[in-house]
Order: C-alpha cells, then structure tokens, then sequence
C-alpha cells in the first residue's frame, strides 16, 4: 500500500513538521557557522541520522533532506575548489532522510534553497536554471514532496519565490511555499498578505512563513496571510515553521540582527510551553502543517505533537518519557515541585533568564543586505 502523500495528509489533519537541523548541529560540532555548508552529510551522516531519528520520535511526520546552502556555488565558495559536489551532498541527504523516514510513516521533503542569482540581478533564467539544478537532483533521489524554503537560506523576495515554484511545479511533485518574511513582508516591501496571495496563485499548494521571526511574529504573519488569501477567493493550505528565538522588534532581518546571533541565542530561546502556545494560535487561525526552524529542538516539536494530540488521535513516541505540563514532577520526593504539576503553573510562567545585567549591545536593525 503506498503512502499517503502530502496534501492527503493535510486534508485528514494535522502534520507535525520537523525542528532545525542546522544550528542543532552547529552546537554539536559539525557545522562551521561561518560558512553554514552541510557537508556533515557526508562526513558524518549519524549525526545527521541520530537528530533526524529524534524529531520523528518526537512526532515529525516529515523529515527535509538536509541540503541546507548545497547548491554547487555556494560549497564551491565555502569550501574552496576541493569542495564535496552537491550531488554527493543531495545523494548524502536523501539517503539519510529516507532512511529515517522509513522506521515511522514519515514523508521525504526535498527542500529549495534560494539562489546567488537573485541577488546579483541575473535575471529569471538563470535563477531558475539554479533551482532546476536542485531539483533535478531530488527527482533523483525520489523525494516525496517538495519545500520552496529554507532556515537561513529562505526566500526574502516573493518574484524569487514565483520563480522557484514555477520550476518546482515542472516535476509534478506536491509544491510548499514559506517565505522568511514577518508581517512587514518581504525585502522589496511586498506585504506579507499580497506574498501568500502570489504564492497560491503561483501555484502552491501550501504556503506560510519559516524560519527568521519567533513564533509570536510567525501568528501575526501567518494571519495576515489567512486574511489575503480569504479576500482573494484562494485555499491554499498554511504552513508555518518559526525559528526557537523570540526576538521582537527586530525588523525585516529577524533574528539575524539579534547581537546575540549566531552564537549566545541560548537566553532567547522558547520553552515547550511557548511550542504548546504558539501551535494552538496557528491551527485556531486555520494551520494544519506546523513544525520549526532554527532553535527548535526534538523536545519543542513533542510539544507540537502533545499539543495535537486529541487533533490527531495519538501522542507521539518520545512521550512515553515525558507527561505534558509537568506531570511527570508527582512523584517528585520535594513536595514544592509536586506543587508545579498543572497546565495553571507553565502556561503562566514567564521564565527569567537568569542574568541580572542588562543587555551589552542593541538590535542591529539595518545590517548589510545580503540576504
């Protein structure tokens, strides 16, 4: 019996998407957050498999390739002229992802990384001709659906974004479309409303935001495009993936002008209960794919999934060690974290990040654009 695919899957209900894998493994030392390249796929693909096997366990129904910055001129750049080909990455990926996918029902997402192209003006053919190059390697690789996004290597401009769902649609495979935008919109002040809009109409079938706004700025966004999208007579399906860093006020660039990016986002991050919060308000307003970016841990994509739960008919794997609002503390032996059992306790809880210095630097919020 062959799986249900994508689309299927989001008419029945919920789809829990994966976490970030990028700065998971750049923590954990395999990836150079200078240069942001995947190699680790080839150097060390159980790494890659072991973080992957933890977001399945925790309730992702897709696991995306990591071919994060794989296009042949950015390794060629990063990497010097001895570097792994993006075939061997895409092969590497893809290879680690069905793998994993195949001990759940988890689906393969092939996922698009913006192109150099855009940027230095060369115009639709040879951006397209980039974005064909990926795609041809996930034709390959028989991925199962395929995602126009990408962490830090999203698209920033809507026209880049027509561009690549155009060819993606060419493959006849099932096409999702995020942007990393917040309600502003995008790097050319396209509203965030008219991108949703141009993305149906492009011919998506799935459209939201990822990756550069926290999951507050993510449900103002994905509202703003709920609200176009109703105006103009169009249903797509809305997907969001926010990054695990609450960062407000932080312009058109996200977290990327936080002082503390990359490396001391740790006191920014979410906790569980913020997940549990952020996955209600999106599927309230209608989100039926909801997963994470940078930041999101396999604990914080549990919390998606326990927070679906009764939407879904069942809780995830990893929860058979984990009771959902600090249920686990009743057996605790000190009678005051006893007392923390309760939704009461967490949902109100606005944790302190310890430190009694103000902060040393402010938002940067007009760095060079070179997005």
């Amino acid at each position: 019996m062959s799986r249900k695919g994508l689309l299927e899957r989001l008419r029945e209900g919920v789809v829990v998407g994966d976490g970030g894998v990028i700065f998971a493994l750049e923590r954990r030392g395999y990836v150079d957050a200078g240069k942001w390249t995947p190699e680790v796929v080839v150097e060390h693909p159980e790494a890659v498999k072991q973080l992957q096997r933890e977001f399945l366990r925790a309730g992702s129904d897709v696991i995306q390739t990591f071919t994060y910055n794989g296009t042949q001129d950015k390794l060629t750049r990063a990497l010097g002229k001895n570097a792994i080909s993006c075939q061997q990455i895409a092969d590497a990926a893809c290879r680690i992802a069905e793998e994993v996918a195949k001990e759940g029902d988890a689906l393969i997402a092939g996922s698009i990384t913006k192109c150099a192209s855009y940027k230095d003006g060369k115009g639709k053919a040879a951006v397209q001709a980039q974005i064909r190059s990926q795609l041809e390697l996930f034709i390959k690789n028989k991925v199962d659906f395929l995602i126009a996004e990408f962490c830090c290597s999203c698209f920033f401009h809507v026209e880049e974004m027509e561009w690549a769902i155009e060819e993606a649609l060419k493959t006849g495979l099932e096409v999702a479309a995020t942007m990393g935008i917040g309600e502003k919109g995008d790097l050319n002040d396209v509203s965030a409303g008219e991108c949703a809009v141009r993305m149906a109409k492009a011919g998506a079938k799935v459209v939201g935001v990822n990756c550069m706004f926290d999951p507050d700025e993510t449900v103002k966004t994905i509202k703003a495009m709920k609200t176009a999208l109703d105006d103009a007579g169009l249903s797509p399906f809305l997907m969001t993936q926010p990054n695990g860093f609450f960062c407000p006020g932080a312009g058109k660039y996200g977290y990327l002008s936080c002082p503390e990016f990359p490396y001391a986002m740790e006191p920014r991050l979410v906790t569980r209960f913020d997940v549990h919060r952020y996955a209600r308000a999106v599927y309230d307003l209608g989100v039926r794919y909801i997963g994470g970016c940078c930041g999101f841990e396999p604990y914080h994509i549990r919390a998606i999934a326990e927070e679906m739960a009764e939407e879904r008919g069942k809780m995830p794997p990893a929860s058979d060690k984990h009771k959902p609002w600090g249920k686990c503390l009743e057996t605790s032996y000190n009678e005051f974290l006893r007392k923390r059992v309760g939704r009461d306790y967490w949902e109100g809880l606005i944790p302190s990040s310890g430190r009694l210095q103000p902060p040393s630097h402010v938002y940067d919020l007009s760095p060079e654009n070179d997005l």
